[in-house]
């Protein structure tokens, strides 16, 4: 297949200030962009491939085995089968569920490719090229621009950028990535796959097997994997669902390795981890640490103890909220190791520490006190100001995001100010060509909506209201209540809330949408008129949010020139979500004293905390073949035992769930889930002695899909013989 050539030849050369040179850090630590990874020393560390065979502009390389999935996913066959976690497709298994095909609880196989059944929400996402279009973007920068100013003109130019790049390659999809604040940026051009189906999902029993109490621990005795496959139209351009779609043919797909890992082994992974915190200041993490993580972290612990208990004895409503559920889980246990982290390192003391010295650097010369004297100060202030307000943009951020009718309320809401425009005008959806279609498809609404879990979320959400201080009280919140903040009129007003709405059925929200203001004023619907209340407000946070951000922007780009200056070396960059590529060595640990833990983890091990209970109810069948030792290939070489997870010293972070994790040839030989609980931490900070990610083990993964999925025909489609 011909490569775009959107790539120009000079590639190599951009993006020069994105990493350290080879000599100053260890390839096992960073996330590096895929252009930086030929400076990089790799067969010291054990590659025993050509760096080009990673990513190169002339060939198909890795790179193109690789796929965004919300995180990531690996081509493993040339049909379009594609593997990723168990968990990364959790969404889509649950939404193609119901209480009489419950593919979450049993798993999920298609026999034929006809069976396999359409994986709802998922898409796909592959890197085909990308260019360091800093120059173009920070020359729309004029000299006398206000912060606000720069801040829109640089996003005009980004959207003018993506819309060229568009127009000149019919069928990708492009984005202009801000690698380093305010200083550098980096186009991507991306084929972008909407047809994606479920292929093998294995039970929950197996696919989250120990459940949120094991998760971000080690060792792990998780298979969290499943088999998807991507389609596309007849033509080979990408397309909705049809069933005349035909699978898609990536340029390179992975070798599967049988034969596994062991300790001490060269690993890599490439991925699209989500963001990293690295370039921040002390001031950036004491308010991350003080206010914005446990907020959510407890507010998240909240919602989820609320839906286990909605939840309790009703399959159906379990199903409904699982999701949501392990999502939320997910978030708040990350969150508490993180602050566990930050507490244990002195994280945000040893940043201050460090930014002791900077700023001796910059007072020393007159020049640099000119131009950046004042960068940690004024980033202290900017951070004391969300701290101060920290209550009150929870509130204002959670509302809509926690009570869906809420949010529904603000749809019609933005709905109405669409349809008072001309048709040509309007949002796509709110045209009178497509507004029937939008308001058929809003039922999708209610899949998994729950009334008394909605009733309790929104009436702690307003309880939180109705306790802000003065200066930061919500008058919408404080009018609904007429000033009674008691438990009893609270109570009053949410039932008369979800008594009044006409917006908790899929008739009446279609019957909202796309009327007018004056119409919604008579509905007289509470939702909507406290939907109407919070707009101004959430606005102005907006407004202020982008003033932040202008400022943040401007003292970022500063302060990573004069760290560059201090420390005499350049940085690689946060991770961003774009496609990056880390590497390190199968290797255990030492997380307390007296204390090692090994890299692999076994069967034996999850038959040590097999119960007959959720979340370690071990399927029988896995107990059987346990109990006949029956192996097959996937045995140990020295133990009569089978290996089940992968514990390595790479740099990974949220988004790098589902990354392959490659040997030194380059071949699968894992599908990274997870990190250590110490390793929560990876987002403000990596250190080998703590930093441990996980990965499912091949073997696990095949064997799994052989003797107890029955899909044997998968393991053959992969080249395994």
């Amino acid at each position: 297949m011909t490569r775009c050539r959107f790539i120009p030849a000079s590639l190599i050369l951009a993006l020069l200030v994105l990493a350290p040179s080879p000599a100053r850090l260890s390839a096992d630590e960073g996330m590096f962009p895929m252009s930086e990874i030929l400076k990089l020393d790799l067969g010291s560390k054990g590659l025993a491939i050509a760096p080009e065979e990673i990513f190169s502009p002339d060939r198909a390389s890795l790179i193109f085995a690789v796929v965004s999935v919300g995180a990531t996913g690996s081509f493993v066959a040339p049909d379009g089968l594609f593997l990723t976690n168990h968990h990364v497709a959790f969404s889509a298994v649950q939404a193609a569920s119901t209480p009489e095909k419950d593919y979450l609880t049993h798993g999920f196989l298609a026999k034929t490719r006809a069976e396999e059944i359409r994986a709802p929400g998922m898409t796909a996402r592959i890197t085909e090229s990308f260019k360091d279009v800093s120059a173009e973007v920070l020359a729309a920068v004029r000299p006398g621009l206000s912060l606000a100013d720069r801040t829109k003109a640089v996003e005009k130019k980004m959207k003018e950028i993506v819309a060229a790049a568009e127009m000149a390659n019919p069928g990708k999809r492009a984005e202009v990535s801000e690698m380093f604040i305010g200083k550098s940026y980096v186009l991507f051009l991306y084929t972008f796959l909407k047809d994606i189906r479920l292929v093998f999902i294995p039970p929950i029993a197996i696919g989250n097997f120990g459940g949120e109490v094991d998760n971000w621990m080690w060792p792990r005795h998780t298979g969290d994997f499943s088999f998807l496959r991507a389609y596309v139209a007849p033509d080979g351009s990408p397309a909705d669902f049809s069933p005349k779609n035909v699978p898609f043919k990536p340029k390179r797909y992975l070798r599967v390795e049988p034969a596994g890992v062991k300790e001490g082994d060269f690993m890599f992974l490439l991925g699209y981890p989500g963001r990293t915190y690295r370039h921040y200041t002390a001031s950036y993490l004491a308010y991350e640490e003080d206010f914005r993580m446990p907020y959510v972290a407890d507010w998240y612990g909240r919602q989820i103890d609320i839906m286990e208990k909605a939840g309790a004895g009703n399959p159906a409503v379990e199903l409904k909220l699982a999701a949501r559920i392990k999502s939320l889980a997910n978030t708040m246990k990350n969150y508490r190791g993180k602050l566990a982290g930050m507490s244990r390192l002195q994280l945000t003391a040893a940043r201050r520490l460090e930014e002791t010295g900077l700023q001796k650097f910059i007072d020393a010369d007159p020049q640099r006190k000119t131009t950046y004297g004042t960068v940690l100060e004024q980033t202290r202030r900017i951070y004391e100001e969300m701290g101060a307000r920290a209550r009150y943009e929870f509130v204002l951020d959670m509302l809509p995001q926690v009570s869906q009718l809420v949010r529904l309320g603000a749809y019609v809401l933005d709905a109405s100010a669409e349809v008072a425009k001309p048709s040509a005008e309007r949002q796509v959806q709110f045209r009178d060509d497509a507004l029937a279609s939008t308001r058929k498809a809003s039922g999708s609404e209610f899949t998994n909506y729950h009334e008394p879990a909605e009733r309790l979320f929104f009436r702690k959400m307003i309880s939180l209201a109705a306790v802000l201080p003065e200066g930061q009280r919500i008058p919408a919140v404080d009018s609904a209540l007429t000033g009674d903040y008691s438990e009893k009129n609270l109570s009053r007003y949410v039932d008369e809330a979800f008594a009044n709405t006409t917006l908790k059925t899929a008739p009446g929200l279609a019957k909202a949408i796309g009327m007018s203001t004056s119409e919604l004023a008579q509905l007289n619907d509470p939702f909507i008129t406290l939907a109407a209340g919070l707009a101004p407000l959430r606005q102005q946070l907006r407004e202020a949010r982008a003033r932040r951000d202008a400022e943040l922007s401007n003292l970022s780009a500063l302060l990573i020139d004069v760290k560059q200056k201090y420390l005499q070396r350049d940085f690689i960059p946060d991770a961003n979500g774009t496609l990056r590529f880390t590497c390190g060595h199968v290797r255990g640990y030492s997380p307390a004293d007296a204390t090692y833990l090994s890299p692999i983890s076994t069967l034996t091990g999850v038959m040590q905390k097999t119960k007959e209970e959720y979340p370690y109810a071990t399927p029988q069948v896995v107990r059987d073949l346990y109990n006949a030792r029956d192996f097959g290939r996937y045995r140990l070489p020295k133990a009569n035992d089978l290996p089940v997870a992968v514990l390595y010293d790479t740099d990974t972070t949220g988004g790098n769930s589902g990354s392959p994790l490659m040997n030194a040839k380059g071949e699968l030989v894992g599908v990274n889930f997870d990190r250590a609980w110490g390793a929560t931490i990876n987002d403000y900070a990596w250190n080998e002695a703590y930093s441990r990610s996980i990965a499912v083990d091949i073997r696990y993964v095949l064997w799994l899909t052989e003797r107890v999925g029955n899909a044997k025909f998968l393991v053959k489609e992969m080249g395994i013989k």
